[in-house]
């Protein structure tokens, strides 16, 4: 059985910050689009993510904190980059760096890690409250359309633990993403930040 809850609702980031923190599974709103979520260390609540999702276990999750210190600890962030993360977080922009050792332990030992703080009252919430990172990616079946809408995700009613009603997202669009692995770094997703803003920071 699926709980569904309003983000409006005051404790409504408490009640997913548990569920989070037991195993569980939630759809939640960004400023982009609905996402899933699960606490990063619990790696049977990601595989869960990749099952409902149809979606390979060689295609990583995005990372997600409410601050970039707590981002620091699982990816390596250079003096640059962290110039240019500090004018877009929280936002729209998916950072791709090279992961730590403690990153390397979260992301079945990737060598980079996308990580993003979203600009979106309720996760920023959740995030402050659960105290843990979390892994999301979008709600849709593997080459389908992003969940957009709250009304998008009731397909996955009955299957995830907790639905959160945020209505329809700000961005309506995925984020984008950049890879500032190495130099050049690289827009791999054209996303609702607009690039040609990004790029006039990050071309050295």
């Amino acid at each position: 059985m699926t709980l569904k809850i309003s983000a409006r609702k005051s404790d409504a980031h408490k009640k997913v910050a548990e569920i989070i923190k037991n195993g569980g599974v939630a759809i939640v709103p960004t400023e982009t689009v609905y996402g899933f979520a699960v606490d990063a260390f619990n790696i049977e609540a990601q595989k869960k993510i990749y099952k409902i999702k149809g979606r390979s276990q060689k295609k990583p999750l995005i990372l997600m904190t409410h601050n970039i210190e707590d981002v620091r600890v699982f990816v390596d962030i250079s003096k640059k980059a962290l110039e240019v993360t500090k004018k877009f977080w929280p936002g729209q922009l998916t950072f791709i760096f090279p992961t730590t050792e403690t990153g390397k332990m979260v992301a079945g030992g990737r060598n980079d890690l996308g990580v993003r703080i979203p600009n979106n009252t309720f996760m920023l919430k959740l995030l402050r409250e659960i105290k843990t990172p979390i892994f999301t990616t979008s709600v849709n079946v593997s080459t389908k359309n992003s969940s957009k809408s709250y009304e998008d995700v009731l397909d996955f009613n009955g299957i995830v633990d907790i639905i959160v009603d945020g209505d329809k997202c700000e961005f309506s669009f995925e984020s984008t993403v950049i890879d500032m692995v190495q130099f050049p770094y690289v827009i791999i997703r054209k996303g609702c930040l607009n690039s040609n803003e990004l790029l006039k920071y990050v071309i050295v």
